[in-house]
């Protein structure tokens, strides 16, 4: 098997796995579910919205599957639909003139992707890929933006989403310069765990290393150091968290300022319990 069939391998599992957890692919795509933001399987936003701004969102509402690489809207194009991300990880990316791209943010199910539509704009000079496959809610950009003119309430639910994307966007700015490669690294898998309903998900080399600004070289050390360490597991591109509380330790201060912030927006989510080191021997 080459590097290409095992890593394809390798997505497929995870996302065969995920199915027969939820059970989302069965049966009618219209949402049906709980509206609890506590409930690890519904889009934080929309557990926050008023009765009546939900029932008349949820007819519009799709569940779609988000595979890895998959291109949620394009920089400077028309956006034709908004994603209420359930699981997994969307990639806000800036790319230069050379090809070059860099992350500048990330959306799970705290957020949604199509921001632009909520700031009076149908396009923006980034893109959006999935990072980290996993399950969203779609509906078009047109009937988002018309519920958006008939609700102030709603607006002001997702005003508050974007300033605590700002918020974030400006920590990681800050972190890149202040803090250790490790430190980061320990950071932006605590985030990508935070939004998981499982101990072990997708993240490639090449997200990782635009998610840090680095070479995959430098991936490679300080992933290498967090398995040596016994708090990850990395192979073939998944992760499996071994130790979340090592993780906390070692990551930089961002990562509970930017948690404490939009909980202060958004009110309180649930915390992620902390998997117990089976071994810390260094051999994992």
């Amino acid at each position: 098997m080459n590097a290409i069939q095992a890593f394809i391998h390798a997505e497929s599992s995870i996302r065969r796995r995920a199915r027969r957890r939820s059970g989302a692919l069965k049966g009618s795509k219209t949402v049906e579910t709980r509206r609890k933001a506590a409930d690890g399987h519904v889009n934080r936003l929309l557990g926050l919205l008023s009765s009546g701004d939900y029932q008349r969102l949820r007819p519009h509402l799709h569940r779609v599957p988000l595979g890895y690489r998959q291109s949620l809207y394009r920089a400077r194009q028309r956006l034709g639909f908004v994603y209420f991300i359930e699981s997994g990880v969307g990639s806000l990316v800036n790319t230069m003139a050379n090809g070059q791209a860099a992350e500048v943010g990330t959306i799970g199910n705290e957020g949604i992707v199509g921001l632009p539509l909520l700031l009076g704009d149908d396009r923006a000079p980034t893109s959006v890929y999935v990072q980290v496959p996993g399950m969203g809610l779609r509906m078009t950009a047109a009937r988002f933006s018309a519920e958006l003119a008939r609700s102030a309430s709603m607006r002001t639910v997702m005003l508050r989403y974007a300033h605590a994307l700002f918020n974030q966007v400006a920590q990681s700015a800050a972190c890149n310069h202040f803090h250790t490669l490790q430190q980061r690294c320990c950071r932006w898998m605590l985030m990508t765990h935070d939004r998981m309903q499982s101990d072990e998900f997708l993240l490639t080399q090449e997200f990782l290393a635009m998610m840090l600004g680095v070479q995959r070289t430098g991936v490679s050390l300080a992933a290498g150091a967090l398995q040596r360490a016994g708090l990850i597991r990395y192979s073939r591109g998944v992760v499996t968290i071994l130790d979340r509380g090592g993780l906390q330790q070692r990551a930089c201060e961002c990562y509970d300022l930017s948690r404490r912030e939009f909980d202060r927006l958004l009110g309180k989510s649930p915390r992620r319990t902390s998997p117990r080191p089976k071994r810390r021997t260094g051999r994992v």
